[in-house]
């Protein structure tokens, strides 16, 4: 192996990003890692990254993350004619811990997650990255601020994305869909077992048995139990009508929502508005 020149390890800063598209020559090695963590995204050609154990290869979609003091060297991948990547050194919030924590190693401080080339996740992904950029690059005045905010979503899209330890790991991926259908969009509406069961390719029947085997609940259920956890969000957190309220999360008849609200709580809508929670 040629002599290769040790790259200076950065001044620790909240958060230094890039975009750049290297050369096939382009190398970087720092044999005493850095003091904050380093995030590459490669949004086109090919990169490679070296460790104790051997290396790693990057297509786009790959995005990797090293942590503090661990030793690395990083280059365009034998063979490439470019390498493109997105790049952030950063000091994470605390709380950020625990999504990069669950991220697939690949070597001891190194983590890599594929987000494909074309995935609803890589796209999510690299236009975080690519507004944290643009805002540490940018003139406003609190332009870190606002950059962190988009590493923030960046990582957040990561861990909803990851294979090993998301909430969307936990369930088959059409159930998944089911859920968030009935979370967001189709909260308020009527529940049609038979048009959730064509959105994501499956007969009703099977449909109703998989979720319920995976979240112990029918549809039916589950979408009940997000609309009445939307209503004592209003209730506790607004002064909206509670016939506003019942009309918002689906009940055409404000009668019938106390009903099943008191059922459910033990307490009317008033009562529980009134007691503050």
């Amino acid at each position: 192996m040629p002599d290769r020149i040790i790259t200076h390890t950065p001044q620790v800063y909240p958060l230094v990003t890039g975009r750049f598209t290297e050369v096939p020559i382009y190398n970087t090695w720092r044999p005493y890692g850095t003091r904050d963590y380093l995030l590459i995204l490669t949004v086109g050609g090919s990169g490679r990254f070296g460790h104790a154990h051997g290396e790693v290869t990057t297509a786009p979609g790959d995005l990797v993350i090293i942590r503090p003091g661990t030793p690395h060297d990083y280059a365009t991948a034998r063979g490439a004619a470019y390498w493109g990547l997105l790049w952030a050194h950063f000091l994470p919030r605390p709380f950020w811990q625990e999504w990069m924590s669950g991220l697939p190693p690949v070597a001891p401080g190194i983590t890599l997650l594929s987000l494909g080339e074309a995935s609803a996740e890589r796209v999510a992904v690299e236009s975080a990255l690519d507004a944290m950029d643009r805002y540490a690059t940018g003139g406003l005045p609190r332009r870190t601020e606002f950059a962190m905010n988009a590493l923030e979503a960046a990582l957040l899209h990561c861990d909803d994305a990851n294979p090993l330890g998301s909430a969307r790991a936990k369930f088959d991926e059409r159930v998944f869909k089911v859920m968030e259908l009935l979370r967001g969009e189709r909260l308020a509406e009527p529940i049609s077992l038979d048009k959730l069961a064509r959105t994501v390719n499956l007969s009703p029947s099977r449909l109703s048995h998989l979720f319920k085997a995976q979240t112990g609940r029918t549809p039916g259920q589950f979408q009940e139990e997000e609309r009445f956890l939307r209503a004592r969000q209003l209730l506790t957190l607004t002064n909206r009508s509670i016939t506003a309220i019942a009309e918002e999360i689906g009940f055409a008849s404000p009668f019938y929502f106390t009903l099943r609200f008191k059922k459910l709580t033990g307490q009317s809508p008033r009562e529980f508005r009134q007691g503050g929670g």
